[in-house]
């Protein structure tokens, strides 16, 4: 039997790969994690035949990984005593900082998202997007990154709606016409 001839199953495998992107697409924008448009625009999927199966892919940058399962911080005792949110955002992830990680990405995201520090009066402060990066970088060190599950989400309600059900009946319906095919051509 070659994978080229279950045509039903490659059907149901592209609705799954299909369906997996765009609902993690949509969480992200959701979500509030789609700043810069880049993990959205590098999800991918890829449907691979060799002589007599399938192979499903997915890839995205390496940091949709930490924003989907989130990231242990590095030590919680160093977030400032003044602090409204104490505590480790995802203490049982698999991803943890090893050393301290700059702020200039956190700058960057400030400088997108147009937050910045006030003076009393309610004016802007001149230089706040450099300190407001300092802060978030030391406090996401401390505390990690709170999973998302941007595409865990969608990866498991997918398979249960597509892999889990149609996907039995496509391959049966495949093997059906391959034998009604090699039934009459004999």
């Amino acid at each position: 039997m070659n994978a080229n001839n279950l045509t039903s199953t490659k059907e149901v495998l592209e609705a799954y790969k299909k369906y997996v992107i765009q609902q993690a697409r949509s969480n992200l924008s959701k979500g509030n994690k789609n700043v810069s448009k880049q993990l959205y625009n590098e999800i991918k999927g890829e449907i691979l035949t060799e002589n007599d199966y399938f192979l499903l892919g997915f890839s995205m940058p390496d940091y949709g990984f930490y924003q989907d399962e989130g990231v242990k911080g590095a030590d919680p005792s160093q977030v400032s005593p003044n602090a409204k949110v104490k505590g480790q955002q995802a203490p049982n992830s698999r991803f943890k900082f090893k050393g301290r990680i700059p702020s200039a990405p956190f700058e960057k995201w400030a400088k997108y998202r147009n937050i910045r520090f006030r003076d009393k009066k309610g004016k802007f402060k001149q230089g706040s997007y450099k300190s407001i990066g300092y802060i978030i970088a030391k406090n996401v060190w401390a505390r990690g990154i709170k999973p998302s599950l941007f595409f865990t989400k969608p990866f498991e309600d997918g398979y249960k709606k597509y892999i889990d059900t149609d996907l039995i009946k496509a391959f049966g319906d495949d093997i059906e016409t391959l034998i009604d095919y090699t039934i009459t051509n004999k």
